[in-house]
């Protein structure tokens, strides 16, 4: 069977141009964290803006499957859900008399990590590259 070197057609461009608010409104979440007594993983799971970013991203799943885009809204849901799974980790660890004593170390090490996982996604989406995600 030969390969077609016919070019994968690109995404919408105002589909790339809503990758982009989506990040936006992720990051938006971020500095609500930074900036007030949220934490910054509580903020972005439970913070409005990435709430209706991740809203958005189901959406609109549809319209980018089988384009670069789609690493982006996968990268994009992918984070939020992780991030909801650490708060979890976090709460169950204060369930405990030791993991009160260390409940912060998933809050801020979730933090981190989607701080990361933004940036690392919008620098991408700049470059108009895919993101590497898991089969």
């Amino acid at each position: 069977m030969q390969q077609s070197n016919l070019p994968v057609p690109g995404p919408d461009e105002s589909l790339v141009t809503l990758a982009h608010i989506i990040y936006g409104l992720h990051t938006l979440s971020i500095l609500i964290g930074v900036s007030s007594a949220a934490t910054i993983i509580g903020a972005f799971v439970f913070g409005i803006p990435s709430i209706v970013a991740v809203v958005l991203n189901y959406l609109r799943r549809d319209d980018v499957r089988g384009t670069w885009l789609d690493s982006h809204f996968r990268w994009q849901i992918r984070t939020f859900w992780f991030g909801l799974l650490w708060i979890g980790v976090a709460f169950l660890l204060a369930l405990t008399i030791i993991g009160i004593v260390l409940v912060w170390v998933p809050l801020i090490g979730a933090g981190i990590w989607v701080i990361y996982r933004i940036l690392r996604g919008w620098l991408n989406l700049k470059d108009r590259r895919p993101l590497p995600l898991p089969a």
